[in-house]
């Protein structure tokens, strides 16, 4: 839950009045020779009732709080801009229709599910009444069909962040037209959405949603390297890309990410079994091709700390657990050139288990024990 606006000097003062009287609507205390009465929570000014709502930090009491009168709805559907409904066990459709048209200047929506109750209609009444929606969390939503992305395609063209993950029922179809109408599109969680995610919805993604920086593809096992070069050439600002599971792509998706990505922090490719040596010394080449031309962005080009600049920008987790016919000069060369990637416990974030061959590949860390102690950037989940 997020409010709108800070309370004023004033709304402070008789926000602690309210809580030292402890809600007795019969006191009336003083505040600097001026009277403030509270004969009724009803009366709350609307700053006030944001802030105790912010401070309450629990959603379910900003549903009841909507349903207390007509001027606590108001109040609560023009402030508030986050809200969370993933703690909802049961029937989180109907709450969600009956919440859809009381809080039209959402922003942020949690609709994340342990066991799917959410349909079309929940969906479609956020499509119909949320139309600053910026951030929606749909994750686990086994129950909704391609109305639902046609209706946020139609509804909630402002999306940046969109979490569909295990949504199996979607069709590329459906995600071919929401890519065409949601074009500020920057971070998509489409793992598990085997009938969604083919080479042609990544074509349209490419070629529609060109500032996006993250994309999860797990276990989306249809995907080729046609869709992933073309993803690569119309989304060069990807940071974070996950093809684990993705075990029909070959080096050539490896290869068109490492020449098209040049922010990539984080790349998983889990169980990826036709990834080679070659796609590891692309990733290498790619790292020292941009550190010796001055491509690591802005801190290298003024000069900045060297070696620092590569750390921060460069690759900072690489998943290639499985990855099978990979050799440990391939790996320790990319491992080399990426100062971020580390094989010791402390900020494990070259991941190579269940590949024996590569328990010789080791980060600088050994070397340079002070290097692990440093705070390294958290690899992406959305």
């Amino acid at each position: 839950m997020d409010s709108a606006q800070p309370p004023s000097g004033e709304l402070n003062t008789s926000f602690n009045t309210l809580m030292v009287a402890g809600g007795d609507q019969s006191q009336q205390p003083q505040d600097a020779g001026n009277e403030t009465s509270f004969t009724n929570w009803k009366d709350l000014p609307m700053e006030l009732l944001l802030r105790i709502i912010s401070l309450v930090g629990d959603d379910r009491i900003v549903i009841v709080a909507s349903g207390v009168c007509t001027g606590w709805r108001d109040t609560l559907g023009w402030g508030v801009a986050n809200l969370s409904l993933s703690w909802c066990q049961g029937h989180m459709n109907d709450l969600v229709m009956s919440l859809a048209h009381k809080f039209t200047k959402l922003q942020v929506l949690s609709l994340r599910q342990i066991r799917a109750q959410l349909e079309d209609s929940g969906v479609e009444a956020v499509a119909n009444n949320c139309h600053d929606l910026r951030e929606l969390d749909l994750s686990r939503s086994f129950r909704l069909s391609d109305r639902s992305l046609y209706a946020l395609a139609h509804g909630c063209p402002h999306l940046t962040r969109l979490n569909i993950s295990g949504c199996s029922n979607f069709s590329d179809a459906a995600l071919v037209f929401l890519s065409s109408q949601c074009k500020n599109l920057k971070c998509l969680n489409l793992c598990g959405c085997v009938r969604a995610a083919s080479d042609r919805a990544l074509q349209a993604i490419a070629c529609n949603c060109g500032q996006l920086h993250s994309l999860n593809l797990g276990w989306c096992d249809s995907i080729t390297d046609k869709g992933v070069t073309s993803l690569a050439s119309g989304c060069p600002e990807l940071r974070a890309v996950d093809l684990c599971g993705c075990v029909l792509i070959t080096d050539e998706s490896v290869v068109a990410l490492a020449n098209g990505c040049p922010h990539l922090r984080s790349l998983g490719l889990y169980y990826c079994q036709n990834i080679t040596d070659r796609a590891m010394y692309s990733l290498a080449a790619n790292s020292r091709m941009r550190s010796q031309g001055g491509g690591w962005d802005a801190t290298a080009k003024s000069g900045g700390g060297g070696g620092k600049d590569r750390e921060r920008d460069g690759l900072a987790s690489l998943n290639i657990s499985q990855c099978t016919a990979l050799t440990p000069p391939a790996v320790q060369a990319v491992c080399d050139s990426f100062p971020a990637l580390h094989t010791c416990p402390e900020r494990h974030s070259l991941i190579i288990s269940g590949c024996l061959s590569l328990t010789s590949v080791h980060c600088a860390c050994a070397l340079h024990p002070h290097r692990a102690g440093r705070v390294i950037l958290s690899n992406h989940a959305y």
